[in-house]
Order: structure tokens, then sequence, then C-alpha cells
């Protein structure tokens, strides 16, 4: 591949990450605002809160699937890149996460525990993102100095 053509690829691969990092920032947030309505739920929030902790945690469902989506996306842009071995980072580790944050929860204490890992998941599939990031980022400019 030529360096052109690699400066493009690795372009387009860093603006689907980038896309996938915002994806994640807003499910942690919301998973974090889930995780606080939960809360005030378990001590005597009432119906309000309950309500609340649900719609956050259903809009973080979404914004992980679409996470997802987007972190699949950004594995293929990294696949077209011809990428040396000391920038390679393997995205596949973490497109599985979440995938039972919502089934067959029972009580209050158990979706507070499934709240908390799955922001986890999110946490380190974000810093795994922003590797990934940070090293496009080095081998574009190796590459625009010519190494």
């Amino acid at each position: 591949m030529n360096r052109e053509q690699n400066l493009k690829e690795i372009r387009e691969a860093r603006a689907v990450g980038q896309q996938a990092l915002a994806s994640l920032e807003d499910a942690r947030n919301l998973l974090d605002s889930a995780g606080n309505w939960g809360l005030l739920d378990m001590f005597g929030g009432g119906l309000i809160s309950g309500m609340m902790k649900h719609s956050k945690m259903n809009n973080a469902n979404e914004q992980m699937e679409r996470a997802r989506y987007l972190l699949q996306n950004f594995q293929k842009e990294l696949r077209d890149i011809d990428v040396p071995g000391s920038f390679r980072v393997n995205v596949s580790d973490f497109l599985v996460f979440a995938d039972f944050f919502f089934d067959g929860l029972i009580a209050d204490w158990l979706v507070q525990s499934k709240i908390s890992e799955a922001e986890s998941q999110v946490v380190e599939a974000m810093e795994k993102v922003r590797t990934i990031l940070n090293n496009l980022n080095q081998w574009e400019a190796q590459l625009l100095r010519g190494i």
C-alpha cells in the first residue's frame, strides 16, 4: 500500500474510532446516571427514581449497542491499514462487552451490580480505543515524516 493510501485509511479509521469513543463516553455517562438513580431508588426514592433509573438504563443500552456497531466498523477500518506490528492492538477483545447487561434483573441491588459492571467494561473499551487512536496518530506522523 502506498503512503498516501495508508494516510487516507488511517484518517478513516481514526474518524470511526473517535465516533466509537464518543458513543462509549455517552454510555458511561448514562450508566453513571442510572447508577445514581438506582442508589436513590434503593433508599426509598419511589416511583420517579425507579422510572428515571430504567430510562437511563434503556438509553445506556441503546448507546452501548451503537458503540458496539461503531467498534465493529473501527475494526474493519483498522484492517485496511498497513500498520507495523508495534502499532497493532486487537479490537476484538472488547467487542463483546455488555452482552448480559439487562438479562434477568431481579432486584435493585443486582441492577446496581450490573450497572457498575457494564460501566467498568465501557471504561476499559474507552481506554483501548484511546490507545489505538494514539497509535494511529503516531503512525500517521511517521508516514508524514517519510519514515
